[in-house]
């Protein structure tokens, strides 16, 4: 039996180790080593003291030029399990009282939930703890969380929004609500996951056999990392916390029960060949991608459904459209006659 040193990143939101308790290969053994922080763990990696390196994907925002300068490349990727952020609290959204206050991390989610429910008072918790004159925790998202639930149940505010590794490792006697990429309704709230939410990638060293990563990766996991990275991992810090992003495997079969129920046309005929025929046999991919106004009022989004096989083709046209939407929604609208009034872009892409 082949035995595979395996270094791994846990984040209080991303535990990586945790996929790996799980993994089942009669012929791979699997030895875990636990590494601090980036720094250390593609040091290991690069000097063979491990065979690959599985972490968050939102790690290596940034940091592709060190990857590479190591001489270590992404192999492979894992399909995220739990990539929705959930709502803790009482009440769900919708039955939130006026004026009820909800912190959340992500500028982003304070976005989708002012456009999902007016009337809130939606706050960063380094914004409440300077409104409220308390000590900001340090700490990471697990210490902050901790410290919002206990704001929770003093009654000090009446939610909060964490992701469900969170969630789970806290154990808060509230209730959780997920923040669903697919509302109910048409047109329904939706919340799309933060940018590499819940992605593990898997780094190896240049020419590292693809036999043996292809057996710990997954198929819907690499169709994630390759999108996400075609699309976003040029968008600088500021730019990113603004985008929600969703890549996932549908069978066909499910993507018409859904164009049935929502009687979306569009969607119905994604599932069609040229000769009118239901492609039953193929999984399709469905990416989206939006951009939240700060008030939460103006949302630009791209949505594709699209054959696996023609994917990173079409992941090429994705980039192009969606850069034309950009331009064109963060412009002035031009005057038709001259005594129009002046009108202002869409869409403000440094709000």
């Amino acid at each position: 039996m082949d035995e595979l040193r395996l270094a791994f990143i846990d984040t209080p939101d991303c535990s990586v180790s945790e996929q790996f308790d799980e993994f089942d290969d009669e012929g791979l053994s699997v030895k875990d080593v636990s590494a601090s922080d980036f720094e250390e763990a593609i040091s290991m990696l690069s000097n063979g003291d491990v065979d690959l390196l599985a972490m968050p994907a939102s790690i290596l925002h940034g940091r592709q030029l060190e990857m590479l300068e190591a001489g270590c490349e992404v192999v492979g990727a894992r399909t995220p399990r739990r990539p929705n952020l959930v709502l803790v609290s009482d009440d769900k959204l919708e039955y939130q009282p006026r004026l009820g206050i909800i912190l959340a991390e992500s500028p982003l989610v304070r976005r989708q939930l002012k456009r999902a429910r007016g009337g809130l008072r939606v706050l960063s918790p380094a914004a409440f703890a300077s409104i409220s004159e308390m000590t900001f925790p340090p700490g990471d998202s697990l210490e902050i969380a901790r410290w919002m639930d206990e704001l929770r149940e003093s009654g000090e505010i009446d939610g909060y929004i964490t992701s469900r590794a969170v969630y789970d490792s806290l154990g808060p006697s509230a209730r959780r609500h997920a923040l669903l990429p697919d509302p109910k309704d048409r047109g329904g709230s939706h919340f799309l996951p933060l940018p590499y939410a819940d992605l593990v990638i898997l780094l190896a060293r240049v020419r590292f056999p693809s036999s043996i990563s292809k057996r710990i990766s997954e198929t819907e996991g690499e169709t994630c990392w390759h999108i996400q990275d075609q699309m976003i991992s040029g968008l600088d810090s500021d730019m990113l916390e603004r985008v929600g992003i969703l890549v996932r495997h549908r069978q066909v079969r499910s993507l018409m029960k859904q164009a049935e129920e929502q009687r979306d046309i569009t969607l119905e005929q994604a599932c069609h060949d040229t000769e009118g025929e239901v492609t039953q046999t193929e999984v399709h991919v469905e990416f989206r991608i939006e951009l939240l106004s700060g008030n939460g009022r103006h949302t630009i989004s791209l949505d594709r459904i699209i054959k696996y096989s023609e994917f990173r083709h079409a992941t090429i046209s994705a980039i192009r459209d969606w850069e034309t939407l950009l331009q064109e929604a963060s412009r002035p609208v031009p005057k038709d006659f001259y005594s129009d009034e002046e009108a202002p872009a869409f869409i403000d892409l440094e709000e």
